[in-house]
């Protein structure tokens, strides 16, 4: 049994932006509202946090990835499937580490996580239900921790589909090396559907308004595009550095190019000169170039 710590790591993955009809300001009333939860919690002092924010200024995709595996428990808003939030419950579900998955009652299920219990609660924020959702994720939370504290052979998602042991990924080695580009280059295609589904405009739309294409979304798909290049060619992240270092990106840039107009299709262009630019930044997110 390992020592249960007396201060906990808490961190959130959830949307931030507007999408599905809800604001930006509704998703920060939805994390107030977590936060208030973790904060009721009496039994231990807790720390919490968007996988995504840091104290220091360095490296984000490292950052998300560090914190995303060090948090002694997640809780993941899947509300209206945002594609960036299934991309990182999908890194935390490979570590196998305490998860907790949250959603509005609109929101369905997804196939692959439907095995895991779903805390839920109202899209209106209905002060009532809220009241008892607080509770009831203040629970979930110090039993979620305790019991893979406390039980060796807790799984949060892997055991459901077999053995598996994560046993590369002990704290004092843990690299985002050939698990994570694989682990990425299985689910980008699934993640590449659903952010084609939340952009396809609707039929009114289509020819008089199509959907616009933001440089998030292009820098997104440019990521992907890395991933997808990597996996093909069977590439570590030591092998993509030495790439790298080597100077001609010229294969990895007509992927990406390739990868974007798939993705977007003819309707938008996206000039070389943002892709160079993005594809540039992924590298150094990723830790491959300086």
């Amino acid at each position: 049994m390992t020592d249960i710590k007396q201060t906990l790591e808490i961190g959130f993955i959830m949307p931030i932006a507007a999408i599905d009809g809800c604001s930006a300001e509704h998703w920060t009333d939805v994390r107030n509202i977590i936060t208030e939860a973790v904060a009721s919690i009496t039994k231990y002092k807790c720390t919490s946090k968007i996988v995504s924010e840091s104290e220091d200024v360095g490296v984000i995709q490292k950052r998300i990835v560090q914190n995303i595996y060090n948090a002694d428990v997640v809780v993941c808003d899947v509300s209206c499937k945002n594609a960036n939030v299934m991309f990182e419950l999908g890194m935390r579900l490979a570590f196998d580490k305490p998860t907790i998955i949250i959603k509005d009652v609109e929101t369905g299920f997804s196939f692959d996580t439907q095995v895991i219990e779903h805390l839920i609660y109202p899209r209106d924020l209905r002060f009532s239900k809220i009241v008892e959702f607080k509770e009831n994720l203040a629970r979930k939370i110090v039993a979620t921790y305790e019991n893979s504290i406390n039980d060796p052979e807790h799984s949060t998602f892997l055991k459901n589909f077999g053995q598996f042991k994560v046993a590369a990924l002990e704290e004092t080695t843990v690299t985002p090396d050939n698990l994570i580009i694989s682990m990425l280059g299985e689910i980008q295609s699934e993640i590449s559907v659903l952010k084609r589904y939340q952009t396809r405009p609707s039929n009114r739309e289509q020819n008089s308004n199509k959907s616009q294409v933001s440089l998030a979304d292009i820098q997104f798909h440019v990521k992907l595009g890395v991933v997808e290049y990597s996996n093909k060619q069977k590439l570590s992240l030591n092998d993509l550095k030495l790439y790298v270092d080597s100077g001609d990106l010229s294969a990895l840039l007509r992927h990406i190019k390739e990868y974007v107009k798939r993705e977007f299709g003819n309707n938008h262009f996206v000039d070389d000169a943002v892709l160079i630019e993005f594809m540039h930044k992924v590298l150094q997110e990723i830790g491959v170039a300086s």
